[in-house]
């Protein structure tokens, strides 16, 4: 196992600094601009304009790494992100922050494109599950460390602001220094929801609803968890406690949809991420109480991406399998993009705690849905589902995971084209530059 995951060990360090820096912004922001008098609907937009740039940055992000080369276009997008990470502190206005997070989103598309598309390059097809769990598991304990060390400075002080840029500065050192070979050029995939509406409606409606859900958890939960009259640490350990929790249930309810009709797995794991969600807006749960609601929502919510995604594999033949894919996790952004915007408006009338009844409509609302489709279209036979991947259906980054598809026949035409994106050749007067471990 060492000897599988040495190659990448710099690339891991890289994504762990950044993402702990990351992490900690998604808790900070909420409570700083709360601090500075931003009402609710300033901080969704707020919240959504990071999920607008993320979307962007997939879009755009692999014209820019073929522009530059991967190491030169990670070390631009990091640089970007720590300055914005400081820049927060220096212009605490909603008009800046709103530009700071289209930025730091669109950045963050472009780090992971590099990071995840090395990743794939450097794994064999016999250690592709190993690396890229490895990776995922990475980015799972990253966010959650963020959560916690948002305690470390005072929230009026600019010093989590310092850290974070700090912690991203230094994911540039271990990439700068690798001595890995750059990967192949990027690939560009073209999006056809339709094909997947037809193929999986239940892969499509749920990844954007979930999208909706989890937006608003990520922008709102920390100032929901304020708003109701917790400290800074209790905010931290809340906000923690879910991630963490689904981090860890992804394996679990994956294996089990595996043995049973995938829809309903989701479909119970929206309705109780649904129970939750309606307990934590209800119930005035303080302590022990309030970590285990927070837990059961964060295990029962955070995967339910992966299932959905996991049921779009299911009906998708094996050519079309990075198309699905990429359709499923850019409607999963746009409905983040939405979500923090909505939950804003309801929390701004209802009150901070009404920000979990919003996650619950959108959960129950889909959570029906589900059990619709299961009535009206018989179960895959269980000898044509795929095996559940954690590594193809993780909502984490924004490169497909999967092996390349076989090419489509001359007289077919796949859910998808793709287009492989190569720099111009250079000048005769100028010589490629030779890397360490080139192949």
């Amino acid at each position: 196992m060492s000897q599988s995951l040495r190659p990448i060990t710099s690339l891991l360090l890289a994504v762990a600094l950044l993402l702990i820096g990351n992490g900690l912004q998604f808790t900070l922001l909420p409570l700083r601009g709360s601090l500075q008098g931003f009402g609710a609907m300033a901080l969704g937009v707020i919240a959504s304009a990071y999920y607008v740039g993320f979307v962007g940055g997939c879009w755009l992000g692999p014209r820019l790494i073929v522009r530059a080369g991967h190491i030169r276009a990670f070390a631009a997008a990091v640089a970007v992100a720590a300055a914005v990470a400081i820049a927060y502190a220096l212009a605490p206005t909603p008009v800046a922050w709103v530009l700071f997070r289209l930025v730091t989103g669109f950045c963050l598309a472009a780090i992971y494109l590099v990071i995840e598309s090395w990743l794939n390059d450097q794994a064999t097809n016999e250690t592709r599950g190993l690396v890229m769990s490895a990776y995922i598991g990475v980015n799972f304990a990253a966010l959650t460390a963020g959560q916690f060390i948002v305690m470390l400075y005072p929230i009026e002080d600019g010093g989590g602001f310092m850290l974070a840029a700090m912690l991203m500065s230094l994911a540039i050192v271990p990439v700068a220094l690798t001595r890995s070979a750059q990967p192949a050029p990027i690939t560009l995939v073209q999006f056809q929801p339709g094909r997947l509406f037809a193929a999986a409606p239940v892969a499509l409606v749920a990844s954007f609803m979930i999208g909706l859900a989890t937006g608003a958890f990520w922008g709102l939960g920390a100032l929901s968890a304020s708003g109701r009259g917790l400290d800074v640490s209790e905010v931290a350990r809340f906000m923690g406690v879910a991630v963490l929790a689904g981090a860890l249930g992804q394996w679990p309810l994956g294996r089990l949809s595996d043995r049973v009709d995938r829809r309903l797995v989701l479909a119970a794991v929206l309705g109780m991420g649904a129970a939750a969600s309606l307990a934590l807006a209800l119930v005035e749960a303080h302590g022990l109480l309030l970590l285990m609601l927070a837990a059961l929502f964060g295990a029962m919510m955070l995967p339910s991406y992966s299932l959905a995604a996991a049921h779009g594999y299911d009906k998708t033949p094996n050519n079309e399998m990075v198309a699905t894919a990429a359709t499923i996790l850019l409607l999963n952004g746009v409905g983040a993009a939405i979500g923090p915007l909505a939950a804003s408006a309801v929390m701004a009338r209802l009150g901070p705690g009404s920000l979990f009844l919003f996650t619950a409509g959108v959960l129950a609302v889909l959570a029906l849905y589900v059990l619709y489709r299961v009535r009206v279209m018989a179960p895959l036979p269980q000898p044509e589902k795929t095996d559940f991947d954690i590594v193809a259906t993780a909502p984490v980054g924004t490169v497909v995971t999967l092996d390349p598809p076989e090419p489509p026949p001359d007289d077919e035409r796949g859910l998808a084209i793709v287009e492989e994106l190569t720099p111009e050749p250079p000048e005769p007067s100028e010589r490629p530059m030779e890397t360490d471990g080139a192949r």
